[in-house]
C-alpha cells in the first residue's frame, strides 16, 4: 500500500474536521448559574429566596435528579423549568456545577445569622389556643414532597392548618414544654419558630449553611443547632432566635469536626452533641447554675505536651467525653445515664455519661439505626429495640448488660420503629428493601411479629407515630402522591386516610414533650 505524504494526511484531517463541523464549546456553567439561578439561590450558591445549592444541602438531589429539576421545575414551588430556554448540555453543566463543593467554606457567624432574621409576626399573650382541639394532642406532619407542614387535630384526625416551610426540613421539629411553640430546621440551616396556638409563623433565622438537627433545652429557653457547614454548634434564644453562643467545634488537639446531631438530655439539664469527625462527645450545660465542669485537654505546641483546660461552669459550660472512635446516631436510656452510638459498620459503643467513658462495645451486624430505637420493660428488664439498616431484622438488647436478647425477622431493612406506653405493640417499617410497602407489628411481650399491614401495595410505607393516648397509629405512604393512613392501634384496622405529598414525619406534641419511650428523641 502506498503511504500517504504528510501533505495528503493534513488534507485528510482537514476534510474530516470539515465534515464534523465546528467544535462545540463547553457550556460556561458559572455564567449559566449567574444568568439563570443567582437571583433566587444567591451568587455564592448559599441561598436567597431559594435554597442553598451545595452538595451538602442537596443530599440525594444531585446529578440526574438535579438536571430533571432544572429542566422541568419543581411542583408546588417557585422553581420554574428551563428546558425551553437551555440546551440539554447546558442543563447537565448546571447540574454538575451545583453538585460540586465550594472551593472554601464561607464565614457564617453571629453577624451573618443575625442579618438573616425574618420576623413574620409577633405572638400575642394568650391563656389558651384559638381553637377547640386539645393542644397537647396535635400532630405536626412534615410533607417533604412539596415542602409544607400540616397541623393535625389528633382527636378528630382533621387538619387545622397547612403552610409552606423552608426547603427540605431535616431532623424533626421540637416543642416548648408548654406545647405552644414548635421549631423547625431545614437542611440549609433555617430555624423557624411557629405558634401552634395561633397557627402563625413567627420568626426565622439561618443558623448554618448545612445543618443536621436542632434540640431545645428542658426549660424551653435555648435552641441548639448542629451544623455540618460550617463546623459549629450554635446556641439560640428560643424567645427571638438571637445568637447566644457559637462553639467552633474542634477536639482537644484542634482538629475541626462536623456536628452530626444534638440532643436534649432532660434529666441532666444539658445538650449532648455527636461529633462526626473526632472521637469526642460534647455535653453542654443548659442550667445557668451548673457547677464546674472539666473542659478537657489542649495540646501545647510550645511545651510539646497535653495540658488541662480550665474548668468552666454555668450556662453552656462544656464537658468533653473522649470515645474510642467517632460516634454517631445516638440512643439514650430513659434516665439518660447511658448512650449507645454507632461507630464502624456493625459496631456500637455504650458510653456512661455519669462517669464519662465507654463501658461496652457491641457487634450489631446490619448497621443499627439507633436514633430510631425504642425502649420498654420486658419480663422486669428494661430493653431497647432498633431496626438494622442493612438487614431485615430488629435487634432487641438488654439495657442492663447490653446483651442481645433476640433478632426479629422483618420483610426487609427498615428505618423507623415506634410504640407507645398504652399499647403492647411496636410498629416498624421495611422501607429500605423490597418489602417497602409492608409494616410489621411486634408484640412487646412475646417479641414476635403478630401482624403485617400493607397500606397500599407497591408504595413505600414508613414512619409510624401514635397519638397522645396510644389509640391511633399514623402511617406515611411516602410518595409524592401519598397519604397519611390512620389505624386503630388495638385492632390494626384502617380508620381513615388523608392525601398528602410525601409525608415524611409526624410528631405528636404530648409524646415529644414527655419523652415517650415509644418515640425518638
Amino acid at each position: 500500500m502506498k503511504r500517504r505524504s504528510l501533505f495528503d494526511r493534513i488534507l485528510l484531517a482537514l476534510a474530516l474536521l470539515a465534515l464534523a463541523g465546528p467544535a462545540r464549546a463547553e457550556p460556561d456553567a458559572a455564567k449559566l448559574f449567574a444568568d439563570n439561578c443567582a437571583e433566587c439561590h444567591g451568587a455564592d450558591r448559599l441561598g436567597r429566596l431559594g435554597p442553598a445549592l451545595l452538595p451538602e444541602n442537596l443530599g440525594r438531589m444531585m446529578g440526574t435528579r438535579a438536571a430533571a429539576v432544572i429542566a422541568d421545575g419543581r411542583a408546588a414551588t417557585q422553581m420554574p423549568g428551563f428546558s425551553s430556554k437551555l440546551s440539554r448540555d447546558e442543563i447537565a453543566a448546571l447540574a454538575a456545577y451545583v453538585s460540586s463543593p465550594l472551593p472554601a467554606v464561607p464565614a457564617w457567624g453571629a453577624a451573618e445569622i443575625d442579618a438573616s432574621r425574618v420576623v413574620h409576626a409577633t405572638a400575642p399573650p394568650l391563656e389558651r389556643p384559638r381553637f377547640e382541639a386539645d393542644p397537647m394532642n396535635l400532630f405536626v406532619v412534615v410533607e417533604a414532597g412539596d415542602h409544607h407542614a400540616t397541623i393535625l387535630d389528633g382527636d378528630r384526625i382533621e387538619p387545622l392548618a397547612r403552610f409552606q416551610t423552608r426547603f427540605a426540613l431535616h431532623g424533626g421539629p421540637k416543642f416548648t414544654p408548654d406545647g405552644r411553640y414548635v421549631f423547625f430546621m431545614s437542611r440549609d440551616g433555617w430555624v423557624s419558630k411557629y405558634d401552634l396556638w395561633t397557627l402563625t409563623m413567627l420568626t426565622e433565622v439561618r443558623a448554618g449553611i448545612n445543618s443536621r438537627n436542632i434540640a431545645i433545652s428542658r426549660d424551653g429557653k435555648h435552641i441548639a443547632v448542629a451544623n455540618y457547614l460550617p463546623h459549629t454548634l450554635v446556641m439560640l434564644s428560643a424567645d427571638d432566635l438571637s445568637v447566644e453562643k457559637i462553639f467552633d467545634v474542634k477536639d482537644r488537639l484542634g482538629t475541626s469536626s462536623r456536628v452530626s446531631a444534638v440532643y436534649q438530655a432532660p434529666s441532666r439539664n444539658s445538650f449532648i452533641a455527636a461529633l462526626k469527625d473526632v472521637p469526642e462527645i460534647w455535653e453542654i450545660a443548659t442550667d445557668p447554675n451548673a457547677g464546674p465542669v472539666y473542659a478537657g485537654f489542649v495540646h501545647s505546641h510550645e511545651k510539646g505536651m497535653i495540658e488541662a483546660l480550665p474548668s468552666s461552669q454555668g450556662l453552656f459550660a462544656l464537658r468533653r467525653i473522649e470515645t474510642p472512635e467517632p460516634l454517631d446516631d445516638f440512643f439514650f436510656d430513659p434516665p439518660y445515664r447511658n448512650l449507645i452510638g454507632s461507630a464502624r459498620e456493625g459496631r456500637a459503643i455504650v458510653v456512661n455519661l455519669t462517669v464519662g467513658r465507654d463501658i461496652k462495645q457491641l457487634d450489631l451486624p446490619g448497621l443499627p439505626h439507633l436514633g430510631s430505637g425504642i425502649s420498654w420493660t420486658w419480663n422486669g428488664r428494661l430493653v431497647m429495640a432498633t431496626p438494622l439498616l442493612k438487614a431485615g431484622k430488629i435487634s432487641v438488647l438488654d439495657m442492663q448488660d447490653w446483651s442481645q436478647i433476640k433478632l426479629i425477622e422483618t420483610p426487609g431493612p427498615g428505618f423507623f420503629m415506634r410504640s407507645h406506653e398504652n399499647t403492647p405493640y411496636a410498629w416498624t417499617d421495611s422501607m429500605m428493601g423490597s418489602g417497602k410497602d409492608t409494616l410489621s407489628i411486634i408484640d412487646k411481650r412475646s417479641l414476635e411479629v403478630v401482624r403485617r399491614v400493607t397500606p397500599e401495595p407497591g408504595k413505600t410505607a414508613a414512619h409510624v407515630e401514635f397519638d397522645r393516648y396510644g389509640r391511633y397509629a399514623l402511617v406515611s405512604i411516602w410518595e409524592d402522591q401519598g397519604a397519611l393512613v390512620v389505624y386503630d392501634a388495638a385492632t390494626f384496622t384502617e380508620v381513615k386516610r388523608i392525601p398528602m405529598s410525601r409525608p415524611s414525619g409526624k410528631y405528636n406534641v404530648w409524646n415529644k414533650i414527655t419523652f415517650s419511650d415509644g418515640t425518638s428523641h
